[in-house]
């Protein structure tokens, strides 16, 4: 708690500040927006105009690129009050929340379009594999590219990937102060202050802390707090660097929610392979045991040069690290004829470290009539991953199981100790080399395509239990991935697209390699989608959907449940999927973010296990809905309104497992009460439903009951 308040007094003192000056306070001249360097020939943000991507890989107006691309503004979360990545990503549509499970650390674990895509998160282009939940004050935009795109991202990237695009210092002095409070106990005060030093430099910095409990859950509470400064040079120049440290810390106590009833528990018949019959505030953790600590750190450098306007050369190098130390407790039932719950420990003690550099050049060129948009990169980069192995002490009483209806989250149990010979060390190098071209014909058609060569390589180190001797396996992929696209606009606000492109998993892709894993070539996975998008009411309002099958071609089975020492590539998947969205303004008061997916999602071959062959894909909901909507109804009051709907999800490919469909509500009410001081009210979960949030294979946790959270924002 003495972070948080450290973290929280400098944001005090500046609210001292701003309620002191209120009467001379004057609104800040626009509303800011991160000076990342925009791509040569992109469309500038600017006003009531639809969002653009900031990716240097993709080149294009996001209405003349041929994938499907969705943006999260900052506006939208803070219009929802939004202050985590899993909150702020419910506004996109095929994404889905699960728990960490399977070796997996908790944290931001996520579907998107059916498969797993929690290796599929990056900070400014840069990777972020690390374990842990990551908030939103650092934000500018989060971008979800969807569909297999390793040209795009590299290893991973099945369903797609996702972007987190910071702030950085630009070249308009404000300083913003923001205070909420909810009935979940919540505090939370953030700080965004940008300083201009020069005619072109400037130091922006912003502060988060944050502590806060769940509705509706007992003893689950998150303390956190965050700083990260930003300093800009070059600004308005040819030649633009930026300097930025990120570091986020946290302190929890965590949640695995509850257990699944297995269908041979003969004491809950009624609730055979389903939820268990209990209160949604129940929760099965040790508070002398259970905690999660983690820290995450970055520092990048990046510099842009323009030689002229049809040329330009950027280069980011990144060094990151997040370490995490946590026991959670993973509620099983300790038989098939009672109700006790044995309370297992899943603990790690990690460090994630990464090392990258990414370089691009960007070149714009005409061949008779055709001009090239010519993007060229080259990307390294060395990541490390350690975890020192805990067991509990044997020579100690066990300890106690817990009653499913009434846990005592206040009992004994057996301490943890070290287990030097179950610590893992894995590193992986990577190198990959990329070119796209996009190809504008004519005012009606556009080509596009790009290659992309990855190295990887992976070395763990590990403790043979059978010889008693520490191992080194090792494994190298190289793999060829592509895509291609056509773009026909019948005018000039519209379009119609279609794109093919390919992906790959390799078997130390999550930072994990063994025996069995290392005779294994990476999964292939190949995505077809036409679609069309439109910019309406003066670029202000963007209507997008596209139609789409992706194919898991190869997947990786385990033929060998018992052991883990043989996986086979003897398995297919599909999901066919549509899509429809709309992020914009209708009028100059009247905003919408809205989309639906429809997913069919299934496994198409398993030579291992056939029955399997026809079944759902898991955590792949056959519906999902998104909506938020919001008017100004003068010019100081403005309400909005949200709604979320996901359909049943099966928790495995064994569809023995499901959570039930649900559907939650949201509003906001706003009032301004001068150009400097704004209040804002938002609930959740208003009609107070009872729902399984996320799904794990032998736990889900559930949503929270109804919140109302009230924050003040200041300007000065």
């Amino acid at each position: 708690m003495s972070n948080l308040k450290l973290a929280l007094s400098p944001l005090a003192g500046a609210l001292a500040l701003a309620l002191s000056s209120l009467p001379a306070i004057a609104a800040p001249s626009g509303t800011a927006t991160g000076s990342a360097p925009q791509d040569l020939d992109s469309v500038e943000v600017q006003g009531q105009r639809v969002a653009e991507s900031r990716s240097a890989k993709i080149t294009q107006p996001l209405l003349d690129t041929p994938q499907s691309v969705t943006i999260v503004s900052a506006d939208l979360m803070k219009d929802q009050g939004v202050t985590s990545l899993r909150d702020a990503l419910r506004n996109v549509p095929g994404i889905s929340m699960q728990a960490g499970e399977g070796g997996v650390p908790a944290g931001d674990n996520l579907s998107l379009r059916g498969f797993s895509a929690r290796t599929d998160l990056f900070v400014d282009g840069i990777r972020d594999f690390g374990g842990y939940s990551r908030d939103s004050f650092n934000l500018e935009q989060i971008e979800v590219v969807k569909g297999p795109a390793s040209t795009h991202s590299g290893r991973g990237s099945t369903g797609g990937s996702i972007n987190l695009s910071s702030k950085s210092a630009t070249n308009e002095s404000f300083n913003r102060v923001g205070i909420s409070v909810g009935d979940d106990s919540l505090l939370r005060t953030t700080a965004d202050f940008n300083h201009v030093l020069g005619d072109s430099s400037a130091f922006r910095v912003n502060l988060m802390g944050h502590d806060a409990e769940v509705n509706g859950r007992d003893h689950v509470e998150n303390k956190r707090w965050g700083v990260a400064p930003t300093l800009s040079l070059g600004l308005g120049t040819s030649t633009i660097a930026q300097f930025s440290l990120f570091h986020l810390e946290q302190d929890n106590v965590p949640d695995y929610g509850q257990p699944w009833v297995p269908g041979t528990n003969n004491a809950i018949p009624a609730s055979r392979d389903l939820i268990s019959p209990v209160d949604r505030s129940n929760w099965y953790g040790l508070l002398g045991r259970d905690y999660e600590k983690t820290e995450t750190d970055m520092a990048t450098v990046s510099i842009q040069h323009d030689f002229n306007d049809k040329l330009r050369l950027g280069n980011v190098t990144r060094w990151g690290r997040s370490t995490r130390d946590s026991v959670l407790t993973a509620p099983r039932f300790a038989n098939d004829n009672g109700t006790a719950i044995n309370p297992t420990p899943k603990t790690r003690d990690s460090i994630d470290d990464i090392v990258a550099n990414v370089t691009d050049l960007t070149a714009v060129f005409n061949t008779g009539a055709v001009e090239h948009t010519l993007l060229a990169g080259l990307e390294l980069s060395r990541e490390k991953s350690s975890n020192r192995a805990r067991i509990e002490d044997a020579s100690a009483p066990a300890t106690p199981t817990l009653d499913l209806f009434n846990p005592n989250a206040h009992g004994s149990f057996r301490p943890l100790i070290r287990d030097a010979l179950g610590d893992t060390r894995t590193r992986a190098d990577s190198a990959a080399v990329y070119v796209f071209d996009t190809l504008v014909l004519n005012p009606q058609w556009e080509l596009s395509a790009g290659l992309r060569w990855d190295h990887f390589k992976a070395e763990a180190t590990v403790f043979d239990r059978t010889s008693n001797a520490w191992t080194t396996y090792s494994r190298t992929d190289e793999v060829l991935s592509g895509r291609v696209g056509a773009v026909f606009k019948p005018v000039e606000n519209g379009s119609i697209y279609l794109g093919y492109g390919t992906s790959f998993n390799p078997s130390a892709e999550g930072m994990s390699l063994n025996a069995a894993l290392v005779k294994v070539e990476p999964e292939k996975s190949r995505t077809l989608e036409l679609g069309t998008k439109w910019n309406l009411f003066g670029n202000r309002l963007m209507l997008t959907s596209a139609l789409f099958r992706t194919e898991k071609t190869n997947m990786r089975l385990d033929a060998d449940t018992s052991s883990n020492v043989l996986y086979v590539l003897d398995g297919e998947q599909r999901v066919d999927g549509f899509e429809i969205s709309a992020a914009g303004q209708i009028t100059d008061a009247w905003t919408i973010n809205a989309g639906v997916a429809w997913l069919d999602g299934e496994t198409t071959k398993n030579r291992v296990t056939p029955a399997e062959v026809g079944n759902d894909l898991p955590n792949t909901p056959r519906r999902s809905a998104n909506l938020w909507t919001s008017y100004q109804v003068t010019e100081k009051f403005d309400v909005g309104f949200g709604a979320q709907h996901v359909g049943s999800r099966f928790t495995s490919t064994a569809n023995t497992r499901e959570a039930k469909a649900y559907t939650t509500f949201d509003a906001m009410l706003g009032y301004r009460i001068n150009d400097a001081v704004a209040l804002r009210l938002n609930g959740y979960n208003l009609s107070n439903k009872q729902y399984v949030d996320r799904v794990g294979g032998g736990h889900y946790t559930p949503g929270a009951e109804r919140t109302f959270m009230l924050s003040a924002d200041f300007s000065f």
